[in-house]
């Protein structure tokens, strides 16, 4: 148990990281917080003038989420591994299901730590590039489904939210029907908690979506998306 907590508050830390505003701070002495949305996130962060760091912040956020999920797995791995000299890893995954729970958990709290980073009082991001980072992590192959929905999606809708909204909710459908036979129903229960924590980071969008207020890619008028 002491091993779960540790990397619990661990995958929560790294989470937490504000890629976003640290870049912003360094390169272009901003508080990316006062720009636009106010958003810590790699759409804002371009939104500030730099589409590079928009860019590097997508990637490092995602990266923070996917090293999260590796922690957790390594984690378990270390304990079992280690306890008696042999390679139980793959049992332990299978039988007990202790590495799909950490691994799920470790997911969650990254996201989680993206959305309510402890450095800046609790006021971050949506968590959808650190989301993907995990659901990388833990269903690859309904990640490169989900990219081609936000990618029709945005394109038909020009909704950069519509598109992150929707692909979100696709991924557990997607892991299941990809991954139903070989990984634990927890990593879907993780997915589905992370989809519904993204969703739910959208709910201003979803409003303006509803009223016809939303910021559609291209246009020039800078309002949160």
């Amino acid at each position: 148990m002491q091993t779960y907590i540790i990397v619990a508050v661990i995958a929560y830390l790294l989470g937490s990281i504000p890629f976003g505003y640290i870049l912003v701070r360094l390169f272009r002495k901003q508080d990316v917080r006062t720009i636009g949305s106010g958003n810590i996130g790699a759409t804002n962060v371009a939104r500030s003038g730099a589409k590079g760091l928009g860019i590097v912040t997508l990637i490092l956020d995602a990266a923070k989420g996917y090293a999260a999920v590796w922690i957790g797995g390594l984690a378990v791995a270390y304990k079992w591994i280690g306890a008696d000299g042999h390679n139980t890893l793959l049992r332990s995954y299978a039988s007990t299901g202790h590495g799909y729970a950490i691994e799920g958990l470790c997911g969650l709290l990254a996201i989680l730590g993206h959305m309510y980073p402890v450095w800046l009082k609790f006021k971050g991001g949506k968590g959808v590039a650190t989301g993907v980072g995990v659901f990388l992590a833990l269903a690859p192959k309904a990640v490169g489904l989900v990219l081609i929905i936000f990618i029709a999606v945005v394109w038909f809708s020009r909704y950069v939210s519509l598109g992150s909204i929707v692909a979100t909710a696709a991924f557990p459908i997607l892991a299941w029907a990809l991954y139903h036979n070989s990984k634990s129903p927890v990593v879907f229960v993780a997915a589905a908690l992370a989809a519904l924590l993204i969703i739910a980071r959208h709910h201003q969008n979803i409003r303006r979506l509803l009223s016809g207020t939303e910021h559609r890619l291209g246009e020039k008028k800078k309002v949160q998306a």
